[in-house]
């Protein structure tokens, strides 16, 4: 039997996994508060929908990627008014368990099923299929989603009662943001001492010091160039407010991230908000009076 698919929310991330949606062979049908990100979409072959309602009036299973508590509280009773019995909700968007929680009893009051299901990884990445995704939820619910799952993800994992999909999200976006912010202290420390950035990334990549962060924006560390945007900082920063309450709230101490947070404020501060979230990298050059002149930078191979 064919599957169609909702997609809600088609931003920075959700507009990567769309075509990878289609590509498995599911129909989609998808909205977004954007006309620009339906038409493109609609353009590479998805449905456009009126509204979140009218997706999940006509969807098997729905996806929801949203920016906000209070987008999802809309989603979430819109899903609810279309009244489709069964229906399963995968809700990947990184928010806090008690909002993804308040919207899940919305859903379930109306006879849906919703999973919290997040995934790891940056646009660059979901662009390539490479994402990592950590449903969460009624295990025979994701049974049936598995496959949907697998369409939008390169790595699927099960990982417990609803809300653990979201503290395993946590847990990872603390390692992704401390090996980019130390993957720019290694590119500026190996400049100042007179190593070129390219020999530095290709040296290192493939190596046991390596990681997915340095290889991905190591590259763009090296050519000196985030106008690619791969994911700005107004997201990191965002789920920085709940993993950092997330922790206070288990009094768990969380020193390293707090540190490797600070490059993020510098970058935002010096003006490298809409760029690529490896332009910590251009703020740590500049407190190492390290910056490199534009004959230095070159064009992304993203």
């Amino acid at each position: 039997m064919s599957i169609t698919v909702g997609q809600i929310g088609l931003g920075v991330l959700g507009s990567a996994m769309a075509p990878n949606i289609m590509k498995s062979g599911f129909s989609l049908i998808g909205y977004d508060v954007r006309a620009v990100a339906v038409e493109e979409m609609a353009a590479a072959g998805m449905i456009a929908a009126t509204d979140p309602k009218d997706v999940a009036a006509q969807a098997d299973i729905v996806i929801t990627c949203l920016p906000s508590a209070a987008s999802l509280m809309e989603v979430a009773s819109a899903i609810a008014a279309a009244g489709v019995n069964g229906q399963i909700v995968l809700e990947t968007s990184t928010l806090s368990v008690a909002d993804k929680e308040a919207a899940r009893d919305i859903i379930e009051a109306a006879g849906g099923r919703m999973l919290d299901c997040p995934v790891s990884g940056n646009r660059i990445l979901a662009v390539k299929k490479q994402l990592t995704a950590f449903a969460s939820g009624d295990e025979a619910a994701y049974g049936e989603a598995e496959t949907v799952i697998n369409g939008f993800a390169s790595r699927v994992f099960y990982v417990g009662e609803f809300g653990a999909g979201m503290k395993m999200k946590f847990c990872a976006n603390i390692l992704n943001l401390v090996h980019n912010s130390v993957a720019a202290e290694v590119m500026v420390l190996g400049m100042k001492s007179g190593l070129d950035p390219k020999m530095m990334h290709e040296v290192i990549s493939g190596s046991g010091s390596s990681s997915s962060m340095f290889e991905t924006r190591g590259a763009m560390m090296a050519r000196g160039n985030y106008v690619h945007e791969g994911m700005n900082f107004s997201i990191p920063l965002k789920d920085a407010r709940f993993i950092s309450e997330h922790a206070a709230g288990l009094y768990a101490p969380i020193p390293i991230y707090q540190a490797a947070l600070q490059p993020y404020y510098a970058a935002v501060a010096q003006g490298h908000m809409d760029e690529d979230a490896s332009a910590v990298c251009a703020a740590m050059e500049r407190a190492a009076n390290c910056e490199r002149d534009e004959n230095e930078k070159s064009e992304n191979i993203f």
